[in-house]
């Protein structure tokens, strides 16, 4: 059985590409087919695989990807995949629009429909700051993507859908049905502590939509130590507007992350309608609760007043009110509770949901074309 692995791009390390990592474990000798890939932003994850990019993208605008916006739906249908019997797409955009024959068995592995072009696209013109002369060229631009994406859901045989937040998204702006199969996340690498070094931790893109900026406003006024890991398109700004009380860290390796995560007081995870979130998978595996955002993936990973609180509006005094009831309830949690309940999402879970899922879908999908 020949497998080929379809990823949107490869620019950098996510949740996406750890799910990518995962399902190239389960099948290490398929080739990964991406838009574009830029090697010295992976950090070494992808270094010695077979990686076949786009032959449409130019090379020299890979830094500057959004101005490739137009070229990238045609872009992933150039690849030539005749010889594969099953097409896996880790897709939050363009990876499922891969084209396939007849014969070949399509999997997508759905992060989340293309969120720029539905529900997030009111904010993104907002977060590019696309001013009214822009719109003229971009709007048409993104209705263009938004109708070849409805268009392109159609060519997956098969939709996996990563939360039950997602399915929801999948059904209403794709019309598909999905089977849910949580991300995989490596619990063994974690290890739990009852010590803490009183500061508060964020392991975060520094992205606009990750929301960061309510975290950083929020502790400001708590006065409580912040530590930020991560880089992201809002560092600077992010950094400006921080006290004293908040550092930030950059990029850290895995293992150093690990030790954040093992010696901090509780995680924060401000992203309101994150489609999963991995990380605070991570932070319950080392034992930490989870002080997020209410709304979206979360509600499915974080059991409240067991593992975690939430705070329900999108502002800092909400998250103040939720630092405050864990600081108040802090000494009833458990971090074997805690851990247990991290490991309903192990990376061993998720491949032998993956392996049943493929298998089941090769033999209904023989019966289909019969």
């Amino acid at each position: 059985m020949k497998v080929a692995l379809i990823h949107d791009y490869l620019n950098q390390i996510g949740g996406a590409e750890k799910v990518l990592m995962t399902l190239h474990e389960l099948y290490p000798k398929s080739p990964i087919y991406t838009l574009f890939y830029d090697k010295k932003k992976l950090k070494g994850a992808f270094d010695n695989l077979d990686i076949i990019t786009s032959p449409t993208i130019p090379k020299f605008l890979i830094k500057r990807h959004k101005y490739l916006l137009p070229f990238l739906p045609q872009g992933i249908e150039q690849f030539n995949l005749s010889d594969f019997d099953i097409v896996i797409s880790s897709s939050n955009a363009y990876a499922k629009g891969v084209i396939t024959q007849s014969k070949t068995v399509h999997i997508c592995y759905c992060h989340a429909p293309m969120r720029f072009v539905w529900d997030w696209h009111s904010k993104y013109l907002k977060e590019q700051k696309i001013g009214k002369i822009k719109k003229i060229f971009v709007i048409p631009i993104l209705n263009y993507i938004r109708l070849w994406d409805k268009i392109s859901s159609g060519r997956p045989d098969y939709f996996i859908a990563n939360s039950k937040n997602t399915q929801k998204r999948i059904k209403k702006y794709y019309g598909k049905n999905s089977k849910v199969i949580y991300p995989p996340v490596d619990v063994k690498r974690f290890k739990t502590s009852k010590n803490n070094e009183n500061y508060f931790l964020i392991v975060s893109r520094l992205s606009p939509y990750k929301n960061i900026e309510i975290a950083i406003k929020a502790f400001n006024k708590l006065k409580l130590r912040l530590v930020i890991i991560g880089k992201g398109s809002q560092e600077k700004y992010l950094q400006k507007i921080a006290e004293d009380n908040i550092d930030f860290l950059g990029f850290q390796s895995d293992e150093a992350i690990s030790e954040y995560y093992q010696n901090c007081r509780a995680f924060v995870f401000p992203t309101f309608d994150e489609d999963f979130g991995i990380t605070p998978v991570e932070a319950m595996a080392s034992g930490k609760p989870v002080i997020a955002a209410g709304r979206g993936g979360t509600q499915e990973s974080i059991i409240e007043g067991i593992t975690g609180e939430f705070f329900k509006d999108n502002t800092p005094e909400s998250l103040i009110f939720a630092v405050n009831k864990f600081i108040m309830n802090e000494k009833k949690y458990n971090l074997f509770e805690i851990r247990k309940q991290a490991e309903k999402f192990s990376k061993e879970k998720f491949k032998e949901n993956i392996q049943n899922f493929v298998n089941w879908a090769k033999e209904d999908y023989k019966e289909k074309i019969v």
